[in-house]
């Protein structure tokens, strides 16, 4: 039986699972933490919904399109400039009052969004196809071939075959860092046979220390993971958007009106 490669595949799920998100507004990208991203599209310092629409309307597009980064950015820069977010600006940080200059839309940013929010899209589409399937699929293996310059520890994971079930994936599987271009390739017995191909010995796991510097949280984070990235795959959504209700209670009246407004917008999101 052959192995299912997802690079090429139709993007239903990952169309899926980026609709059913819904909004969170955050000025610093610590403020939407980890796997609340799971459960709501957001862009720091970017605090008018309508701002948030039209980004996600962008993002919506090129992931089922399959537009380029360069459609995308047309399509945003100057609507962007028009409602006075773009360049640099000052901005009063909800979270101390205090007023600082920082970086509203760029061509940078716009690159970052793009590629974060279609990469995790796929990558959580992914996986919901590799849980459906894993009864007949049931290994994994790493592929860290897809990026030019893949981190070291990424690269020490190439050709690593685990079972879809075991814990290193719910820490590794790709995406779980910016611009990473990993990915996984699902096997059956018999394409790991005549691969030659076993199941790995799992890597030793190593942890660095990070503490979020909008909440003071101390976390254990494991190496080759950046600190946004770590959650597994396939949050409870259910679970992360009560959290993120939660957050939005703790938000001064004008943005907590804001993103309410958030209860009123369909899946879709556009």
């Amino acid at each position: 039986m052959p192995a299912f490669e997802f690079k090429l595949l139709p993007p239903a799920d990952a169309i899926e699972f980026f609709r059913q998100k819904g909004y969170a507004i955050g000025f610093s990208w610590e403020d939407i933490w980890q796997s609340e991203h799971q459960a709501a599209f957001t862009v720091a310092k970017a605090m008018q919904l309508d701002i948030l629409r039209n980004i996600r309307e962008a993002v919506d597009e090129a992931l089922v399109e399959g537009t380029t980064f360069e459609t995308f950015r047309k399509s945003l820069e100057l609507l962007l400039m028009q409602k006075g977010w773009w360049g640099r600006a000052d901005m009063q940080d909800p979270l101390t009052g205090e007023i600082k200059n920082v970086q509203l839309g760029s061509t940078r940013r716009l690159k970052v969004i793009y590629d974060t929010n279609l990469r995790t899209a796929h990558s959580e589409g992914q996986w919901q196809r590799i849980q459906r399937n894993k009864e007949t699929f049931p290994y994994l293996k790493y592929d860290a071939n897809n990026s030019e310059h893949p981190r070291l520890e990424h690269s020490a994971w190439d050709g690593l075959v685990l079972p879809v079930d075991h814990p290193f994936w719910k820490a590794h599987y790709p995406i779980r860092a910016y611009r990473c271009k990993c990915g996984v390739t699902q096997l059956d017995k018999d394409t790991l046979d005549e691969l030659g191909l076993k199941p790995s010995e799992p890597p030793k796991e190593e942890t660095y220390t990070y503490i979020n510097k909008r909440s003071g949280e101390v976390q254990s984070i494991p190496k080759g993971v950046d600190p946004s990235f770590n959650y597994p795959p396939g949050g409870r959504l259910v679970n992360l958007k009560k959290m993120l209700s939660d957050k939005i209670d703790r938000l001064p009246d004008d943005l907590k009106n804001a993103a309410s407004e958030n209860e009123q917008i369909k899946k879709t999101g556009i």
